[in-house]
């Protein structure tokens, strides 16, 4: 009994190892199929390169530059980038104004130029000595004189240069103010004409009913009197809109419709 039990054992674990065996194989060839595979395409498993899209810049964000640009070219600006170019100027003459303090002076003796006729007993003036003399005055602190002007030289050109960046960041602040209120007025401005315009059909619908007797004076008078504050708001917010655009205009030089055209 025991005997046949342990034959069954075996015939099972042989069947099953020759399974085990087959199966390998099979995954062999399955592993090597793909490895091939890959060879032959090294580029399967890569991904697609994926293209961004340049971004454009804002329209906005690109008026406001434009805005900054122009007004750099102001008057008020230019001054300040002059006063750089003069600060320059002054450091260059400071480096190069180390001989001014110096003096040569020069004598030459008349009498060793004319002849004069030799009288006697008398000592003949073409013969004193020196016939000539040259000088030269030095000043003492002429080195430390010119080195501290180089540096008040160099000391008021950072001066014009930080004068400069401030001149640059509150004209930039005010011309982005100016935008702000600029876009500020003409949307009320948009919204006003629109309430204008409703309160005017408003009002004419109103007349009409009080022309057929619909309704009364009052109701009338109401509608008419609502129409015309509308259209005095709408007065005071085009003004207030041309007001900030002339004075945007002024900053840039030009008018905001080229400006927008470009």
């Amino acid at each position: 009994m025991i005997k046949e039990t342990l034959k069954k054992l075996k015939r099972t674990f042989r069947s099953k190892t020759i399974y085990c065996r087959l199966a390998l194989y099979c995954l062999a060839l399955v592993s090597g199929s793909f490895g091939g595979y890959a060879q032959a395409k090294p580029d399967a498993k890569k991904p697609a390169p994926v293209f961004t899209a340049i971004r454009q810049p804002d329209a906005v964000t690109d008026i406001r530059e434009k805005l900054v640009q122009l007004a750099l070219q102001n008057p008020n600006y230019e001054v300040v980038d002059r006063r750089v170019t003069i600060a320059e100027y002054n450091v260059k003459k400071a480096k190069g104004g180390w001989l001014n303090p110096i003096v040569i002076q020069g004598n030459l003796n008349q009498f060793s130029i004319q002849k004069q006729e030799t009288v006697p007993g008398q000592i003949n003036p073409g013969s004193l000595y020196p016939k000539y003399n040259i000088g030269a005055n030095i000043p003492l602190d002429m080195f430390s004189a010119r080195r501290n002007d180089v540096k008040i030289a160099k000391e008021n050109l950072s001066i014009a240069q930080a004068e400069k960046n401030q001149r640059f960041r509150e004209i930039k602040a005010e011309v982005l103010t100016k935008y702000e209120d600029y876009l500020l007025f003409q949307q009320r401005l948009d919204f006003q004409s629109q309430v204008t315009q409703d309160a005017r059909t408003a009002y004419l619908a109103a007349e009409k009913d009080f022309q057929e007797g619909a309704i009364k004076q009052d109701e009338y008078n109401k509608s008419y009197r609502g129409y015309t504050d509308e259209k005095l708001k709408q007065f005071e917010y085009q003004r207030n809109y041309n007001v900030i655009k002339l004075e945007l205009e002024k900053m840039i030089g030009i008018s905001m419709d080229d400006l927008q055209k470009k």
